[in-house]
């Protein structure tokens, strides 16, 4: 991959935000620093918007998450959680966030999608074919699709520097072993 990082360039970050918190807890118990993970990947460029798609539940108590975003520099998008009769529930923002960075691509240089969900593969062949945007994907390796690595301009993969992206890990050990959350599609 021949990937060009310079000071000048103009990135959007979108964030997955269910998808980073599924992986994180599934491999490590811990919690993603998204303040860690949006600086990395920025990498000293100009930012122009980062936005976190995240759900609310009705108890809330997802507030101080919200805040902690906000406080970092990131913008949060919010929707309810479905919960359908018998229990079933649903929380997908994978549409909205494709739609945002599709109307936000022409004033960009970079996209970054931070998100290992396979469904992303189309939406980053458009953007690069289209709009001839670099495309960037940030996400642990061992939960994220392989198709959608290979698409990308560069893939951070978060495990090989885990402790850095992490709160609260526990134990601290890690396995090669890959394990894959089965609500992120490959």
């Amino acid at each position: 991959m021949s990937i060009i990082k310079h000071k000048d360039q103009r990135v959007g970050i979108f964030i997955d935000t269910q998808n980073l918190y599924h992986s994180a807890k599934n491999l490590y118990k811990a919690k993603v620093n998204f303040g860690q993970v949006v600086k990395d990947a920025l990498a000293g460029r100009i930012l122009i918007r980062a936005v976190a798609y995240v759900i609310t539940t009705e108890s809330g108590e997802e507030r101080g998450f919200f805040d902690a975003l906000e406080k970092a520099g990131i913008e949060t998008k919010t929707k309810n959680l479905q919960i359908f009769y018998g229990g079933a529930k649903k929380a997908d923002w994978d549409v909205g966030l494709a739609i945002d960075i599709v109307k936000m691509a022409h004033k960009l240089d970079t996209v970054i999608l931070i998100s290992g969900d396979g469904d992303f593969v189309p939406l980053v062949e458009y953007l690069k074919n289209t709009h001839g945007c670099q495309v960037e994907v940030v996400a642990f390796g061992k939960s994220a699709s392989g198709r959608l690595v290979e698409t990308t301009d560069d893939f951070l993969d978060l495990d090989l520097n885990s402790r850095k992206y992490l709160m609260g890990a526990m134990g601290g050990a890690r396995t090669n072993k890959r394990r894959v959350d089965p609500t992120i599609a490959e």
